[in-house]
C-alpha cells in the first residue's frame, strides 16, 4: 500500500459542516447594521435619543452580567448578543422617556426574558419585543409620547440637546397610525409618503427613517445574517390585509408598511434566530401570521400599534409551528395501528 498512511480518518458525531460565521461574528454585523437607524434617530431626534439607547443597551448587558454573577456561570457578555438586544429595544423608544425606562427595559429584557430561561438560544420570545410589552403596559403615556423632529430650517442647539434639561419643550406630534385609525371607515389616510419614508414624523427613535432600515435589511441579506424570506413573508400579508381590511384598502398599503415598526421588526426582530421557526413552510407561516396579527390589531385594537405584540404572540407558537412542519424523513412510513382484537389474539 503505497502512499502517506500517517493520515487518520475521525469519526465524530453531527454537525460535519462548519461556518465560519460565529455568534460573535453574527452579533457584530447585527450592530453594524443598527448602526444605520441609530444615526438616522439621532439626527432625526437629538443627542438624547443616543443616550436613550445607550442606557437601554448598557442596562442589558449589565442584567445578564449580573445574572451569571449572581447564578455563578460563564461570562456571556462578550459574545455581543445583550449589546444587540439592548439596541434593538433602545432603538423602539421614543426620544422623550425619562432615563429610568430603558434601565429598567433592558434589564428585563436580558436578566428575566433571555438568561432566566437558560441564556441565548433558550429563550422563549424575542427579549427586546418582551421587554417593550412590559414597558409600554407600565408606563403607556412615556412609551406613546411621540414628538417632531429637529426641524434644521430653525436649528438651535436647545433643539438637538433637547431631554437633557427638565425644561425641555417638546412639541408633540400623532403619528401616522392614529391619522390611519381613525380614518378607517372613511377613506384614505392622506398620509405624506414622502415624510413617512425620510422620516421626518414622530417616532420611536429607529423605526421611522425607512432609508436607513433599508440599508441595514441589504446589508444583513448580503452577508447572509438573516433569511430574506421572514421580512418578504412579513410585508407582503401586512400589505395584503391592508387591502382587506381597510376601506379603500389600496391606498392603505403603502402608510401601513412604512408607518410604525413594520419595517424595523421585520428586518431586527422577526429574524431572531431563537424565536423564529427553523423549516422552510414554517418561516412563511410564522411571518404571514405576524403580519395578519399586525393589521387586525392596528384595525379594530385598542392600540395603534401592534407590532410588538404580533411578534410576542408568534413566538409563542413558533414551537408548534416547527412541529406541524417538521419534514418527514425519506423512505420513512409511519406504522399501522394494530386492532385490539388482533393484538388481543396473539397474546392468547
Amino acid at each position: 500500500m503505497q502512499g502517506n498512511t500517517s493520515k487518520k480518518l475521525l469519526v465524530t458525531s453531527s454537525p460535519h459542516v462548519g461556518s465560519p460565521l460565529t455568534t460573535k461574528r453574527i452579533m457584530l454585523h447585527v450592530i453594524i447594521a443598527l448602526s444605520f437607524p441609530l444615526t438616522a434617530g439621532v439626527v432625526l431626534y437629538g443627542l438624547y435619543s443616543l443616550l436613550v439607547v445607550a442606557l437601554a443597551t448598557g442596562a442589558a448587558v449589565f442584567g445578564e452580567w449580573l445574572y451569571n454573577k449572581i447564578r455563578r456561570k460563564p461570562d456571556t457578555v462578550s459574545d455581543l448578543s445583550a449589546v444587540v438586544t439592548g439596541m434593538i429595544l433602545g432603538l423602539n423608544m421614543p426620544p422623550t422617556v425619562a432615563f429610568y425606562v430603558p434601565v429598567v427595559g433592558g434589564i428585563i429584557a436580558t436578566m428575566f426574558v433571555k438568561m432566566l430561561f437558560g441564556g441565548l438560544g433558550k429563550n422563549f420570545a424575542n427579549p427586546a419585543a418582551t421587554a417593550r410589552v412590559f414597558l409600554l403596559l407600565a408606563w403607556g403615556t412615556q412609551m406613546m409620547n411621540f414628538v417632531n423632529p429637529v426641524d434644521y430650517g430653525a436649528f438651535t442647539a436647545e433643539n438637538f440637546f433637547m431631554g437633557f434639561t427638565a425644561d425641555s419643550a417638546y412639541v408633540t406630534s400623532a403619528t401616522p397610525l392614529a391619522a390611519i385609525k381613525s380614518s378607517a371607515l372613511t377613506g384614505a389616510p392622506g398620509t405624506d409618503l414622502i415624510s413617512l419614508f425620510l422620516g421626518t414624523i414622530g417616532g420611536t427613535i429607529g423605526e421611522t427613517c425607512k432609508i436607513a432600515i433599508i440599508l441595514s435589511a441589504v446589508y444583513l441579506i448580503i452577508f447572509r445574517i438573516i433569511d430574506w424570506k421572514i421580512p418578504a413573508g412579513y410585508f407582503l400579508s401586512v400589505a395584503l390585509c391592508s387591502l382587506v381590511f381597510y376601506k379603500e384598502g389600496w391606498n392603505y398599503i403603502l402608510p401601513s408598511l412604512l408607518s410604525g415598526g413594520v419595517m424595523f421588526a421585520g428586518v431586527f426582530m422577526l429574524t431572531d434566530y431563537t424565536t423564529s421557526p427553523v423549516t422552510r413552510a414554517g418561516v412563511w407561516i410564522f411571518a404571514v401570521g405576524a403580519g395578519i396579527l399586525t393589521v387586525l390589531i392596528r384595525r379594530y385594537g385598542g392600540m395603534n400599534e401592534g407590532v410588538s405584540f404580533a411578534i410576542l404572540l408568534m413566538n409563542l407558537l413558533t414551537p408548534l409551528i416547527d412541529k406541524a412542519t417538521k419534514p418527514r424523513p425519506f423512505g420513512y412510513t409511519k406504522p399501522k395501528k394494530q386492532k385490539e382484537g388482533a393484538h388481543d389474539g396473539e397474546n392468547k
